[in-house]
């Protein structure tokens, strides 16, 4: 075999190989073997047609296509790999011409890993707000944990405001049941605006038992086919119940918490709102200056890229909705598209973080970053502790060699953002 060529053009290399008779004999032989079982000839079992009367009736390169795909793994090697061409993506078949000696030539085209040049990354002016917590938000806070306690009682009287109905309900248009207009045992919270404006309002005063028709006209701006239109919804209640919601006072904090005060209670609930704060301040500076150091990097994006990041961020998603008992192709359903529109939303956010997965790799580069083993070790055993694997588990799962190139990104990411620093937001973003 025989390199003839490389031709490199920004993201893209042509390779030309010649490939000797004797290597390709070995691919077509290997492609007839598997065909010939399968072709049947006048005069000969299914199976045992000779290679020679096959190709006197097919053509003599009929096999030549199966016969490449036969060595292309050598091949690739040869001319891609030892020739240091960093490949990404599929390669493709361009060209074949087969010479009267059985001397093949080929062309390869395939995206490479691009030229990476990095702008400033260092010393990044990053805007960062401050960690505060406001007396609304404590207040917001303590309330949900009061909420969360709360007992629920059933009441025999007519619903509220506030007050939660348990209803029936099914919705008609001129008389007939319409799509999605029909419920059974809703907990519906009157007050809340979760169902049409007038509707939650027309049940208070029902009681358990009671059933009434209630006239509703949807809004201007709901679905085509019942914009606007005046329906009748039948509702019957079955149960009517009040939530107590405990009263914010120093019996209340005795009860959620080991403080014995409400003032302890709230200094506290401040305390984890501002480190919860702080590290989301945290997280966005080191986003927000590792996005600075994208828009000052140079760099040509090959398609093949993005595609290998868009379906990593397909299978996770698909991953997440599975451990939900949800399919991907029903969540698409369920947006009203599929699995192609999906990928065309999700690929603005692969081609973006694509772009950072360069960025890291190549600071990883030129700062000579490197993972010890005691880093490797601690890494695992962090995983380990989190998933609640055992360890030798965990190293089963994931090779040392991708959790050493996920810890290079992170400390690559650690040197953008260690150095930034930080501004006060503008005005008017602050605000």
């Amino acid at each position: 075999m025989n390199v003839k060529s490389i031709e490199k053009e920004n993201v893209k290399a042509k390779i030309v190989v010649e490939i000797d008779k004797e290597l390709m004999e070995q691919g077509v032989n290997k492609a007839y073997l598997k065909a010939r079982k399968n072709i049947a000839l006048p005069g000969f079992r299914k199976g045992k047609a000779p290679r020679k009367l096959i190709e006197s009736i097919y053509g003599a390169h009929v096999f030549y296509e199966d016969g490449l795909e036969e060595i292309f793994p050598q091949v690739y090697e040869e001319a891609v790999v030892k020739q240091d061409v960093k490949a990404v993506g599929r390669p493709s078949l361009t060209n074949m011409d087969i010479a009267e000696d059985g001397v093949v030539t080929i062309t390869i085209e395939t995206e490479v890993y691009p030229e990476v040049t990095l702008g400033e990354y260092k010393g990044l002016e990053v805007e960062k707000a401050e960690a505060q917590v406001s007396d609304e938000e404590v207040k917001a806070e303590l309330e949900q944990m009061a909420e969360r306690v709360a007992s629920v009682e059933t009441v025999e009287r007519g619903a509220e405001l506030g007050d939660t109905a348990e209803i029936d309900f099914e919705g008609f248009d001129n008389g007939v049941a319409f799509e999605g207009g029909k419920g059974e045992n809703y907990a519906l919270k009157l007050g809340s605006g979760t169902f049409v404006p007038g509707f939650e309002e027309q049940i208070v005063g029902m009681s358990a038992g009671e059933e009434k028709d209630i006239d509703i006209t949807f809004p201007e701006n709901y679905k085509e086919d019942l914009a606007g239109k005046p329906v009748v919804f039948h509702v019957k209640v079955n149960k009517v119940s009040v939530t107590n919601v405990p009263a914010l006072d120093d019996d209340f904090a005795k009860d959620v918490s080991e403080f014995d005060t409400l003032e302890e209670l709230k200094a506290d609930v401040r305390k984890n709102l501002e480190a919860k704060r702080t590290e989301s301040i945290e997280s966005a500076f080191k986003n927000a200056a590792v996005e600075k150091a994208v828009e000052n990097m140079t760099v040509e994006m090959p398609s093949a890229l993005v595609e290998q990041e868009l379906d990593r961020q397909m299978e996770n998603f698909a991953y997440q909705l599975q451990m939900n008992g949800m399919s991907v192709e029903d969540y698409a359903k369920m947006m009203g598209g599929d699995l192609s529109g999906m990928r065309n939303a999700m690929r603005p956010a692969a081609e973006k973080q694509a772009k950072v997965n360069l960025l890291l790799d190549k600071i990883a580069e030129v700062e000579n970053l490197e993972i010890t083993d005691e880093e490797l070790d601690a890494e695992y055993a962090k995983m380990a502790e989190n998933y609640e694997l055992e360890l030798e588990r965990v190293k089963t799962l994931v090779s040392a060699e991708d959790l050493k190139a996920d810890l290079k990104t992170r400390k690559a990411a650690l040197v953008i953002a260690e150095s930034a620093v930080a501004v006060a937001p503008k005005a008017a973003e602050a605000e």
